[in-house]
């Protein structure tokens, strides 16, 4: 691997840019919440209350036992406060549930709308198919697509549906997959290379294609689609039972407190009932409403409440933006991604090489060599041969110009590494790689000018690949072959992602680019691009031990790829994010796909893992500060009776013990509401190092965990005793 230092020229701007690489600020964000979403999901919130259900969640199971609790001293001894207060405790319980509801809705609602793309189709299965077999040789049978098994051949005409997942193995065809990916412009799917994979469910628009099947039934790519955004499969995350444990003891804690309080107060003669304004806390039936109610109040419930609908969300912040993720260990990781691999071809470039410019040499006149390399491409479909063909036409006035009749196409092969046309006058004319291409001047008895090396060497340096043109014969067939000039193409940087690049290193990512590329064309790229580091002439092996030295380093890592020659590298990634149009093999090694198949997109999912871990923090921060005006509102009024000094903690100063312990649950009920918007949302991420962050957090949702209590309690205190007046 050579570093290198990011450079300070940009990208040249195009009129076409992919989604995400303009200069305009990003923010990673997912919506507002729709009331109806609450109405809607509260039947599940309902069936939740399952005590089964609830026990996988323990501060809500304490909160529902509890409420439960209530309920019976309640109907036993009847009183306006234990009903009220029993009501707010089951209402707590619900809305957490709720929360969980909604963010399961929003994956449901989505699964709903790909189960309708999938249809009972049939597939047309070939028996006996073999490659190059005559059509005698095997036969064609209709059966449902449900019976097809891995391995099974498949020919799917235009107009029909994939059946199921699989990989082109004869043929080439235009698909539709908007089904899957929303996406209404069609994608080539051809035989052999990466872009063979296809999707059931999915529509072949133009000529037909052979399919050999990869799925089992049931399991197919759909189906796990449906899975994992239904929520089926979501399994916590390492951090999310780290914090789930320590809820666990914060509220084993408490309740040991709670539990020993009657026996304390019995003790110190009279359990708050000492003081003629804390008699009504020892009545009766009402203590226990009481302990129950300190114990809720005091524990976590809060963030206890949201820390599932978080995760969930986090999922579904990538489902909208066509990525599915695995697991939920997938977007966490994502979220503490310390160094990011990026693919060049497809990812920092655009992947399709452009002819930049005609570089003659000698004597050699440049509408020569123009009419040469436009000739010698005519023929070639891929896209650096129509971009030497459009570029020749295009700045050379060669609009008319025509290959006659009688030319013999001279096909490229990884051998000659060169293609070329061979005219019906005699001439010869040969484009390629310029090594090669000068082997054949030497061989056709020809002399290579000096500065063709220098030319070589230039195209190179600045990130280009250089093509060779030469020509052999005349009319007479009789002359040397002669090199005519060089065709510089140009991998063109997309623009936009140097600004990306700065985002990801306030963040503190690492941006490694990976290529294929000899040294010197990686330098330029990762100079133009602004990455951090490369590794040139990286091979299947060289990407997997750069992901090993770099995990060994404790750091973890995010990489993209489609092919099957990314899959080893995609599978030992932290974050590896396979592209739907790659090939099976990347897309089961990898634990995220894109169903867009845009490489970039890797940066907004580091975004979105960043803000799922931002959300969990603020939303603990907010929920342990709350708790501390319920403490100031409780405590004093428990206790004020027996130990006086608390008196000078009733800052709120609420106008009865029975409104202080009232008012702070109804505020617990209600804040888990109040924040569900923003535990589906997310909080806004903006890049920032780690200690920003941490401040940021502390300053608005600690602080302001803080205050909002201390002002909502006293407006709920103050609403009490204005429409309940005996409390």
């Amino acid at each position: 691997m050579t570093a290198s230092a990011p450079a300070t020229s940009r990208a040249p701007e195009l009129e076409t840019q992919p989604p995400g690489t303009d200069d305009r600020p990003r923010r990673v964000s997912a919506g507002m919440l729709d009331p109806k979403q609450l109405w809607r999901a509260l039947p599940e919130a309902l069936r939740k209350l399952d005590p089964l259900t609830l026990l996988r969640n323990p501060v809500m199971f304490v909160t529902e036992v509890g409420a439960a609790l209530t309920t019976g001293i309640a109907i036993a001894r009847p009183s306006l406060f234990g009903w009220l207060i029993t009501g707010w405790l089951w209402l707590t319980v619900v809305f957490a549930n709720l929360a969980e509801a909604v963010a399961e809705s929003r994956g449901k609602a989505q699964a709903d709308s790909l189960r309708r793309t999938r249809q009972q189709t049939t597939a047309h299965r070939l028996v006996g198919w073999e490659p190059g077999a005559p059509t005698d040789a095997y036969f064609e049978e209709t059966v449902p697509a449900a019976e097809l098994r891995r391995g099974d051949i498949v020919a799917v005409p235009a107009g029909e549906l994939i059946p199921g997942d699989g990989d082109v193995i004869e043929g080439v065809a235009s698909v539709d997959e908007s089904a899957i990916t929303g996406e209404s412009a069609p994608v080539i799917r051809e035989s052999g290379g990466d872009r063979s994979a296809v999707t059931g469910g999915t529509r072949v628009l133009s000529d037909r294609i052979t399919v050999r099947v990869t799925q089992e039934p049931g399991d197919s790519f759909l189906d796990r689609m449906i899975t994992l955004v239904e929520g089926a499969n979501r399994q916590k995350t390492p951090n999310e039972l780290a914090l789930n444990l320590l809820l666990v003891m914060l509220t084993f804690v408490f309740l040991m407190a709670v539990v020993t309080l009657q026996p304390m107060a019995i003790f110190s003669k009279g359990f708050m009932g000492a003081a003629p304004d804390t008699a009504a806390l020892s009545a009766d039936g009402v203590t226990g409403i009481v302990l129950v109610s300190l114990l809720v109040c005091l524990i976590p419930t809060t963030i206890g409440a949201l820390l599932s609908a978080i995760g969930i969300a986090g999922m579904d912040r990538l489902v909208q933006r066509n990525v599915l993720a695995m697991s939920g260990r997938a977007v966490e990781a994502a979220g503490d991604v310390n160094t990011l691999l990026l693919d060049k071809t497809g990812t920092i470039t655009y992947g399709n090489r452009q002819a930049s410019a005609f570089l003659p040499v000698g004597a050699v006149p440049a509408g020569r060599l123009a009419r040469a390399a436009l000739l010698s491409s005519l023929a070639d479909e891929t896209p650096e041969g129509r971009s030497i063909v459009d570029y020749a036409r295009g700045h050379y006035q060669l609009p008319s110009l025509e290959v006659p009749d009688g030319a013999e196409w001279v096909s490229f092969s990884a051998i000659t590494r060169m293609s070329g046309v061979d005219l019906p006058d005699g001439r010869r004319l040969r484009k390629g790689a310029a090594a090669a291409v000068v082997q054949w001047v030497h061989e056709q008895g020809g002399a290579i000018p000096a500065i063709l090396e220098d030319y070589v060497e230039q195209v190179s340096a600045s990130g280009g690949t250089p093509l060779a043109v030469a020509e052999a014969g005349s009319g007479s067939g009789s002359e040397p072959a002669r090199m005519l000039g060089i065709v510089h193409l140009k991998d063109v940087v997309k623009p936009g992602l140097r600004d990306r690049f700065a985002e990801l290193r306030r963040m503190g990512i690492r941006t490694v680019m990976v290529t294929g590329d000899n040294p010197v064309t990686a330098k330029a790229i990762a100079e133009e691009a602004g990455v951090d580091d490369f590794l040139a002439e990286a091979t299947p092996e060289e990407k997997l031990a750069l992901i090993k030295r770099e995990q060994a380093g404790g750091h973890l890592i995010a990489m993209t790829g489609d092919g099957t020659n990314d899959a080893p590298a995609l599978a030992q990634a932290d974050v590896g994010v396979a592209m739907n149009t790659g090939t099976s093999a990347a897309k089961e090694a990898g634990n995220m796909v894109d169903l867009d198949s845009d490489p970039t997109k890797i940066i907004e999912i580091v975004e979105i893992g960043k803000q799922l871990l931002i959300t969990r923090g603020a939303l603990t921060a907010f929920s342990i500060a709350n708790d501390i005006a319920k403490y100031f509102a409780i405590l004093p009024a428990m206790f004020g009776g027996v130990y006086p000094g608390l008196d000078a903690l009733n800052i709120m100063r609420l106008h009865s013990p029975l409104s202080a312990i009232l008012s702070a649950v109804i505020f617990n009920a209600m804040v888990i509401v109040a924040l569900i918007p923003l535990a589906l949302r997310g909080v806004r991420y903006r890049p920032s190092s780690a200690s920003a962050l941490l401040t940021r957090n502390l300053w608005v949702y600690g602080l302001g965990g803080v205050i909002v209590p201390f002002v909502a309690i006293k407006l709920i205190d103050v609403a009490i005793f204005q429409f309940i007046p005996g409390i």
